[in-house]
């Protein structure tokens, strides 16, 4: 028997538009017409797949759902070109409004670093690593 392969991640949210303008400003492209859908999903240059599914649409068939309360349960990482290029989207999301969690910062593990939290409360890391030290 064949192992199964990670093919779909899915995030649940509350506001369609909101999610998805979120993840057009970190450069996903999401047609626009898909903000009033119950279910987007795209296929990544990596041939994963990234679907967003309202409260609506999982309680369609699981009626007992409710969104979770606490903190974040999932995380979703943005692999940067440059440690300057953190920053710049870490600025670039909270401009638009974003909470920060985290702000960019050089983290042990020779990465630079930062949180940002999405429209549902997940929260988003941005990374890229750091020049190597001689």
């Amino acid at each position: 028997m064949a192992h199964p392969k990670l093919d779909l991640i899915g995030i649940i949210v509350r506001n369609m538009p909101a999610s998805l303008a979120f993840y057009r400003a970190l450069g996903l492209e999401i047609p626009p017409e898909m903000d009033t859908e119950g279910h987007v999903e795209i296929t990544l240059a990596s041939g994963l797949r990234l679907a967003w599914d309202t409260h609506e649409i999982i309680r369609s068939f699981d009626s007992k759902w409710q969104p979770p309360a606490g903190s974040h349960r999932i995380a979703i990482a943005f692999l940067c070109d440059t440690p300057a290029d953190v920053d710049a989207t870490f600025h670039k999301l909270t401009a638009l409004g974003h909470p920060a969690h985290k702000a960019p910062f050089d983290a042990f593990w020779g990465q630079r670093y930062a949180q940002i939290a999405d429209p549902d409360g997940n929260v988003i890391d941005l990374f890229a690593p750091l020049p190597a030290q001689s």
